[in-house]
C-alpha cells in the first residue's frame, strides 16, 4: 500500500519517479498502462522520454532499459487482448468508475473500426487509446497470431522511439535535464496531437453533414 501511495506522490515529478521506480518499477508501470484498465492514468510517452534522458545521464543502462520495457509493453498488450476476449462486448456496458470510463472504450472501438489491425501499432503513440486498443481487439475476435505480430511492431516502435528521443536530448543538449518539464510538455502535446486532429476532422465532417442536411432539395420540373 505504501508503494502505491509513493507512486501517486511521485507522478507529478517524473525524474524523481524514474529514479525511485528503477528498471523493474518502470517495467511494471509500462505493463500496467498497456495491459490493465486501471493503468489508464499512468504516464506513458513522457515517462519513456524521461527515462531515456536520465539514461544518458547514467542513472539507467539504456541497453537494458529498452528490451525490458519492450517486453513489458508486449506482455501488457497481450493481457489487455485476453481481457477483451474474456469479457467480450459486455465491457461496453460496464459502469463508469474511478479507473474506467466507457467513453474511452468506445473511442478505442471507433478507432479500431477505422484503422483495423493497424490500430495496435498506431494506438501505442496515443494516450488512453493504447490502454483500450488491445482490449477492443480481443473483443473484436482478432486472431492472436495477427495481434501478436502488430503488438510486437507497435511495442518496439513506441518504446525504442520514445527512449531514443530522451537519450538523444540528454546526450547532445547540455543542461536539458534542468528543463525537463518543457521536454515533457512538448512530448505530451505531440502524443495528444493525433487525437486532437481526429477530433477536429470528425467535428468538421459533422458540421458539413449538418449543413448538407439543412439545405433545401430542389425539385426537378
Amino acid at each position: 500500500m505504501q508503494a502505491i501511495t509513493d507512486l501517486f506522490h511521485r507522478l507529478s515529478n517524473l525524474p524523481e519517479l524514474v529514479q525511485w521506480a528503477g528498471l523493474f518499477g518502470l517495467a511494471a508501470i509500462v505493463f500496467s498502462e498497456t495491459g490493465l484498465l486501471v493503468g489508464v492514468f499512468l504516464p506513458g510517452d513522457s515517462l519513456l522520454v524521461t527515462a531515456g534522458l536520465l539514461s544518458a545521464r547514467g542513472y539507467l543502462n539504456v541497453y537494458t532499459l529498452v528490451p525490458v520495457l519492450t517486453v513489458a509493453a508486449i506482455c501488457g498488450n497481450s493481457v489487455g487482448y485476453f481481457i477483451g476476449r474474456a469479457t467480450g462486448p459486455r465491457i461496453f456496458n460496464r459502469e463508469n468508475s474511478l479507473f474506467f470510463n466507457k467513453k474511452h472504450a468506445t473511442r478505442a472501438h471507433e478507432f479500431y473500426e477505422k484503422y483495423g489491425r493497424k490500430t495496435i501499432v498506431l494506438a501505442q503513440f496515443m494516450p488512453i487509446i493504447r490502454t483500450f486498443a488491445p482490449v477492443v481487439a480481443g473483443v473484436g475476435g482478432m486472431k492472436f497470431r495477427t495481434f501478436i505480430t502488430f503488438n510486437i511492431i507497435g511495442a518496439v516502435s513506441w518504446i525504442w522511439s520514445m527512449v531514443a528521443i530522451g537519450y538523444f536530448l540528454g546526450s547532445y543538449i547540455p543542461g536539458i535535464d534542468k528543463h525537463i518539464e518543457i521536454v515533457v510538455a512538448v512530448v505530451v502535446f505531440i502524443s495528444l496531437l493525433p487525437g486532437l486532429i481526429s477530433w477536429y476532422r470528425g467535428k468538421r465532417a459533422s458540421s458539413r453533414d449538418g449543413s448538407s442536411a439543412s439545405k433545401p432539395v430542389r425539385s426537378e420540373i
